[in-house]
């Protein structure tokens, strides 16, 4: 072993969503720094919070991934979902009811099912490599949601993402796309009256600033895929992206474990900034997803939704 400073011979650009002091931002560091290491300083990525300011924010940066301008991405299924539809299916409404389930689903049958797609569209998905972001709930600028009949003609802040969409419109309500990086202000300038999110996304994008209520829902479950452009990835030798695989699972085995606990603490301290706390009760919400259901599983594929069915049980 060297002592690291040898001359790069692989080098890239990590694209992420969130904050320089977020948490995500932190583990993905730590991350390549210890890829370059192990690797006596061969390979080179450097991270970039926030996706370094592009305009667009992640559907540019998934943009730019797929042209290899950039490396590496970390990016929720419902945004890969516009490449990969089956991607969608991580952030399936009511699928999920712990986060232990999420993640023996996404590494095991399905897990794989779903890196073999991405793979045949040119990206790299790391099988080990899903970062937890959590379950999302509702936080809203001024009343509090109690149930799915609050929803109603609400201007509700969604992602870029068509089952996000078509999620919301469904249950009465008027979803808005909004990027991470222009939510504050359209909350704070009252463009939109909440958004769905989990309360680490609150957390570090200081959200609680412009919103007072939260509704806990746990309507659906988020996460990051770390993902590569393909090419850049097979250029890679065997033993170099043996490396990389490694530190990838170990990192998004200790980010789940810290963003399970911080999402559960964040429940008393954004309490404790002001935001009122309500436990929702969504449970009207599943007999008007039956056709949601049907239109989904055709969208995802059978294969996508047997794999998922045979983790959490029948949907729909």
């Amino acid at each position: 072993m060297t002592d690291g400073n040898t001359a790069p011979r692989w080098t890239g650009r990590q694209f992420h969503n969130q904050p320089v002091l977020s948490h995500q931002h932190r583990f993905l560091v730590a991350m390549w720094d210890a890829v370059r290491r192990e690797t006596d300083g061969r390979v080179a990525i450097s991270v970039h919070a926030e996706n370094d300011g592009i305009a667009g924010s992640d559907p540019a940066a998934l943009a730019m991934l797929r042209q290899g301008e950039i490396e590496f991405f970390t990016v929720m299924g419902g945004i890969l979902g516009s490449v990969v539809p089956a991607m969608e299916i991580q952030g399936l409404p009511f699928a999920f009811a712990r986060h232990e389930q999420v993640h023996r689903a996404n590494d095991g049958d399905l897990g794989a099912y779903l890196t073999r797609d991405c793979a045949a569209h040119g990206i790299h998905r790391f099988p080990a490599g899903l970062l937890e972001n959590g379950f999302r709930h509702l936080c809203m600028v001024e009343r509090p949601i109690r149930s799915e009949a609050d929803l109603v003609a609400l201007k509700l802040r969604v992602p870029n993402g068509r089952m996000f969409r078509d999620f919301f419109a469904t249950l009465g309500a008027e979803p808005v796309v909004v990027n991470i990086n222009e939510l504050y202000d359209a909350l704070r300038h009252r463009r939109v009256e909440g958004h769905e999110n989990p309360l680490a996304i609150t957390e570090f994008n200081k959200l609680y600033e412009v919103t007072r209520s939260i509704s806990l829902t746990a309507h659906m479950w988020s996460g990051f895929n770390i993902v590569a452009h393909l090419g850049f990835w097979r250029s890679l030798p065997a033993e170099v992206q043996a490396v990389i695989e490694r530190q990838v699972t170990t990192t998004a085995r200790a980010q789940r474990a810290y963003t399970d606990a911080l999402n559960t603490t964040l429940e008393t301290s954004l309490a404790a900034r002001g935001m009122q706390v309500t436990i929702a009760d969504f449970s009207g919400a599943r007999p008007k997803l039956a056709a949601f259901y049907r239109r989904w599983k055709a969208e995802l594929g059978a294969e996508a939704w047997d794999l998922l069915e045979a983790e959490v049980g029948t949907l729909g």
